[in-house]
């Protein structure tokens, strides 16, 4: 299978992460029309030879205008992909560099590969014993499977000695006259019809015991699923939502619904078959066999409806386009998505039933009912159709079009609404307890239902199924806090169903899964984790309790919580930083004193980068030693901000990062990222080295120029303040005497 499908079939986390990995670099419509060819290729030695990137490059080419023919020929331009428009993007971007399409294709399938791995070991993660139990379950399921061939092929048998003995029954004087001459001729029809009738009972007996055995076995097993793997998928689902690279996939329990579902038909039909059989050919022991075998069907029939009953499943969380790492969290007037899948799909339903979903907000949400101030949406999406869209098959509805909007006119406790617009952390002292007892905006949680009609087999019920509990905001500054929410919930709510109330009165959380919960955040976002002595510093930061417990009342206020520092780090990291986050480059969470005790004993010029404490919106700076004069300094620049890091990348800054002294001498003083790495080999790739170079025409008439960070040398101040140079980048002409740069003079920061 290509590994561009394989992708496909991870959660929305791990997509998310693919996602990044061409967002401004390739188009991924290119990649997944175009996965197959793309993966046939060698880019890693493209990459590396210019004459293969041509011919890659035109291999791509001659596809996608094969492809552009056909839907010519077909008279399909409108409707199918825009191959045109795919190469019309490659001529303009890769035509005359197409060495650098081939770095790209190159670098973005060995980083596939890692997420591709990293998906694999998390499915590993107590793999031995999950596997084992599940090779268990995979043999009970498959003995059903096959029990229930063997009493498919009995019913056949049966079918056939009932209608021989039936045929010599009513044939029987001319088999006496074929024994003309023996007086005892009937005897000898009436003796064989008896063993034939007898052998006939026996096997039915046999037969129904059969069936007993595998409904017995059937009912284990969707206990099984019912109590134990269905909810273990919800819970790793849960974990895969808020940032865990849990399995999310379906497989298993698409394949084991399906397969006992079979079974559950297979044998419904061999009992009324069995039935019609007596009954059409008036055997001497109907009296004894139909009150058994209708309650036999009576039962495969409940054990079907109990299994399908839970068969329908949120496949894909409501998540936003523009927050595809943060599911659950959903903003009025803004599209989500959700899909759902059927996990029971013999081919009888997928021919014969015609499932229509219908999503409904907040059905049977009794806090709407309770809870004052508890907000009522107008919901928009229609009902869709459970149908085979994927090429493994499979019942799937997905809803692409949801949207909620604040209703018109006052909700339940409206008056009070204000109030609750602020977290808990924020109100006043003096509101009464039945003020306080209300749930803040970012605090309060709805559901979605999905409800399908089923009718097939004699069975006539309503299947339902419900998402996560989501957090409805209506600017995108509730985000951080209402991710928050999402967060803590999932963490602590286990079993469903779910209680929307929790933050009314919320637990704390033991800093022990608090700590596993910020590491899948930086691994969502940058692809990796936090180790340990990152986590004892944020532990530092969040824990004052001497049970290692932190509370949802500090951890959620909005002036002081360390969360919000955080998130303003991770998006820091997502637009700016991810690539030196994944490589590991960034230390990130260290104290000013851990940063001396790490340099002190470093070569001049050994630095590391560390996040800001001081800027919440996130910022990063870089501290280096410097040993003179027998002494030893550690110097940190004033943090770089989002704003500056959109103008400089990082590694650019660290290329460029000068100091000067009083005769305006510069010089570099970054030169080994810690603990002893040259920076041009931790940064080199990313230098923007298109910046650098000259040019002989001038723009408009204007001189070009390049940002170059400087500072004056502190010697021995703790900490340099910085300049930014507007440096010429050409020869400037010799009657010229432009402004070549302006100072900004800024404040030290830890």
């Amino acid at each position: 299978m290509a590994q561009w499908q394989e992708l496909l079939k991870l959660d929305s986390a791990l997509q998310g992460r693919v996602s990044q990995l061409y967002e401004r670099k390739f188009p991924r419509e290119i990649r997944h029309y175009l996965c197959c060819l793309i993966e046939s290729q060698d880019w890693d030695l493209a990459a590396v030879d210019e004459n293969k990137a041509r011919t890659c490059f035109q291999a791509l080419l001659v596809y996608l205008e094969e492809q552009w023919n056909c839907c010519v020929l077909e008279n399909n331009m409108l409707q199918g992909p825009d191959f045109q428009g795919m190469k019309v993007y490659m001529l303009k971007h890769f035509e005359y560099f197409p060495l650098n399409l081939a770095v790209i294709l190159s670098e973005c399938l060995r980083e596939e590969k890692k997420i591709l791995a990293s998906a694999s070991e998390a499915r590993g993660c107590g793999s031995s014993t999950l596997e084992s139990k599940w090779r268990v379950l995979d043999s009970k399921i498959n003995d059903m499977k096959r029990q229930t061939s063997e009493v498919k092929q009995e019913v056949k048998s049966l079918e056939d000695l009932i209608e021989k003995l039936n045929f010599i029954q009513k044939n029987w004087q001319s088999r006496v006259e074929e024994h003309v001459g023996l007086p005892q001729s009937q005897a000898v029809v009436e003796e064989e019809c008896l063993k034939q009738a007898n052998f006939i009972t026996k096997t039915k007996q046999m037969v129904l015991e059969q069936i007993v055995q595998i409904l017995k076995m059937g009912e284990q097993t969707v206990v099984t699923l019912q109590d134990e793997e269905l909810p273990e998928w919800k819970r790793r689902q849960q974990m895969a939502c808020i940032g865990s690279l849990a399995d999310t996939s379906l497989d298993n329990l698409e394949k084991w619904f399906t397969t006992v579902a079979e079974v559950l038909l297979i044998i419904c039909k061999q009992l009324q078959k069995l039935q019609d059989l007596i009954k059409k050919y008036n055997s001497t022991d109907a009296s004894n066999l139909l009150g058994p075998m209708a309650e036999i069907k009576r039962f495969a029939l409940s054990l079907l409806q109990r299994l399908l009953s839970i068969a329908l499943v949120v496949e894909k969380q409501p998540v936003m386009a523009s927050l595809p790492q943060r599911p659950l969290v959903i903003k009025t007037g803004v599209r989500f998505t959700v899909t759902v899948r059927f996990l029971a799909n013999p081919q009888e339903f997928v021919q014969k039933c015609l499932l229509k979903v219908q999503p409904v907000f907040d059905k049977d949400v009794e806090e709407a009912k309770t809870v004052k101030g508890f907000r009522q949406f107008d919901f928009s999406s229609d009902y869709k159709l459970l149908d085979v869209y994927t090429p493994a098959g499979g019942l799937v509805a997905e809803f692409g079009h949801m949207l909620l909007k604040d209703t018109k006119g006052k909700v339940k406790g409206s008056q009070e609404a204000k109030v609750m617009d602020r977290p808990a952390s924020k109100r006043k002292r003096n509101q009464s307890a039945e003020e306080q007892s209300h749930l803040a905006v970012t605090e309060e949680l709805h559901m979605i239902k999905f409800v399908t009609a089923f009718q097939h087999a004699g069975l006539d019920f309503n299947i339902e199924t419900s998402s996560l509990p989501l957090v409805v905001i209506s600017s995108t500054n509730q985000v951080p806090s209402a991710w928050a929410t999402v967060m803590w919930f999932n963490m602590l709510s286990q079993s469903e169903p779910r209680k929307l109330s929790l933050f009314l009165d919320p637990p704390s959380l033991p800093w022990q899964q608090l700590s596993q919960l910020l590491s899948w955040q930086f691994l969502a976002v940058g692809q990796l984790g936090l180790n340990e002595n990152q986590l004892s510093v944020l532990r530092d930061k969040f824990v004052e309790d001497p049970d290692d417990l932190v509370h949802w009342k500090e951890f959620s206020k909005i002036e002081t919580s360390a969360w919000f520092w955080i998130d303003g780090i991770l998006d820091l990291i997502k637009r700016h930083l991810l690539d030196l986050w994944r490589d590991g480059s960034i230390m990130g969470f260290v104290s000013r004193v851990k940063t001396q005790e790490l340099l002190q004993d470093k070569q001049t010029g050994t630095f590391l980068l560390r996040f800001s404490e001081s800027s919440r919106d996130g910022a990063i700076t870089f501290s280096w030693v410097e040993h003179a004069n027998g002494e030893t300094h550690v110097h940190a620049v004033e943090p770089y901000t989002k704003p500056e890091l959109s103008v400089n990348s990082l590694p650019d800054v660290i290329n460029r990062y000068s100091l000067k002294d009083h005769t305006n001498t510069t010089w570099k003083p970054l030169l080994y990222l810690y603990p002893n790495i040259h920076k041009d080999v931790a940064f080199g790739r990313y230098y923007n080295t298109s910046g650098m170079s000259t040019s002989k025409n001038s723009k408009d008439g204007y001189v070009p120029k390049n940002f170059i960070p400087v500072s004056d040398n502190p010697t021995p101040p703790a900490s340099p303040t910085r300049e930014l140079d507007m440096m010429d980048m050409m020869d400037m002409e010799s009657n010229k005497d432009p402004s070549v740069g302006y100072d900004i003079c800024c404040n030290n920061g830890w």
